[in-house]
């Protein structure tokens, strides 16, 4: 199943059209491993590691990790081996094949930045970091009141209910 890259991403790409360079193709499979990026950046860099420490460390759903290092050992990212510490726990592990994506992803996103950069000034980088991150504390700030205003939403309906109940 060949897809179009770039501004046709996500278009099927028809007999007799041009391919997808390679780096398409590492950047596709990226894409479609999602956090999987991440979780496999973890693993080379501090070693094999349980999938609890895994959910810790990207913050994520247990169900979703769980999913995720299904497609990467799939796809031959990682592979699970009993943990010898403790025999009802499983270590996840890099493969060779995960750190060739992981190096693929460093060289994309390493030429992504200069090319997004080109032309502004070491200040001009600074200032628009610091922007970013501006408004990245904001998304996040208006997630966590999203979060607290449905959690206590959900409180007051459970109190509400069960208080009918009586």
């Amino acid at each position: 199943m060949e897809r179009a890259a770039g501004p046709e991403a996500g278009r099927e790409v028809g007999v007799g059209e041009e391919q997808p360079a390679e780096g398409d193709q590492v950047g596709r499979a990226v894409l479609d491993q999602g956090e999987g990026v991440r979780a496999g950046g973890a693993l080379w860099e501090r070693g094999p590691a349980r999938q609890s420490e895994l959910i810790r460390l990207l913050g994520l759903d247990p169900s979703t990790v769980t999913k995720m290092l299904q497609r990467l050992e799939q796809a031959g990212h990682v592979r699970r081996l009993p943990d010898p510490a403790d025999r009802r726990a499983v270590l996840v592990e890099a493969t060779e094949s995960g750190a060739r994506l992981l190096d693929e992803v460093a060289r994309l996103w390493s030429t992504l930045e200069e090319e997004s950069f080109a032309g502004l000034t070491p200040a001009e980088r600074g200032q628009l970091l610091a922007l970013l991150g501006r408004v990245e504390a904001n998304l996040c700030a208006s997630a966590a009141r999203e979060d607290r205003d449905g959690q206590a939403d959900s409180a007051a309906s459970r109190r509400s209910t069960s208080s009918g109940v009586l």
